[in-house]
């Protein structure tokens, strides 16, 4: 069930929505204010303009939820394609005005691209270290020579100042449920990763990992080209 998209569709179509509450695997449900989905460039984190900034060439924008980024892009005649697993958002996407939106699953996508964007964490979506790096070894066919994947993430060990982190599994792994209007979707898997994890695997994986932006308050810009 699409919890997050009917969220996004209410406050879309009528300016107001109920609260969208965030469950999680390591303490008490957190509120998402939906207003961050629709934000534009004025509201950007500076991180996330300097990734829009960087891309060149065809791009393709992974998770694009209901096309912030794509939109300025196209503003600047960026050729850009941005899909997500959600309908609702998709459906978002091409009313606000978003050119080439897809439903579609980066893991069964067969496009090449110069720039593969992926901001709010994006890359949470690989779900768990393994996963990471899985799909740093699947988004190469996804690449023309010469591309670049530009993403956002974080290091989450400040959750464990006052907890001991977790004994059996990366504590960049937690679990998310969205919640809205009572109703509650299926669990997902999300994961952050810290700067020197993402060194590690990107070396391991055939990557060159350049650190771009650190915002000081642990989350920070990769830009990865291929070695």
């Amino acid at each position: 069930m699409d919890v997050f998209g009917k969220a996004l569709t209410d406050i879309y179509k009528t300016g107001e929505a109920d609260i969208l509450w965030l469950h999680n695997s390591y303490g008490e449900p957190e509120e998402m204010p939906l207003e961050f989905f629709f934000r534009d460039d004025e509201d950007m984190p500076v991180l996330e303009l300097q990734a829009l900034k960087m891309c060149e060439g065809k791009v393709l924008d992974i998770g694009a939820g209901v096309g912030s980024h794509a939109l300025l892009l196209q503003a600047f005649n960026v050729d850009v394609t941005a899909i997500d697993v959600s309908e609702a958002a998709v459906n978002i996407m091409k009313d606000r005005g978003v050119k080439k939106a897809l439903l579609q699953d980066v893991f069964n996508y067969q496009e090449k691209f110069d720039t593969i964007l992926m901001l709010m964490n994006g890359i949470g979506l690989t779900g768990t270290l393994a996963g990471f790096k899985d799909f740093l070894i699947r988004i190469k066919d996804l690449l023309h020579p010469g591309g670049q994947v530009i993403f956002d993430s974080s290091d989450i060990s400040y959750l464990y100042e006052d907890l001991p982190k977790p004994q059996n599994q990366y504590y960049g792994e937690v679990s998310y449920q969205y919640e809205y209007k009572g109703e509650k979707g299926n669990w997902f898997n999300w994961v952050y990763v810290d700067e020197e994890t993402i060194k590690t695997i990107a070396k391991e994986t055939g990557w060159n990992c350049e650190m771009i932006f650190d915002d000081g308050e642990d989350q920070y810009l990769v830009k990865l080209t291929l070695a």
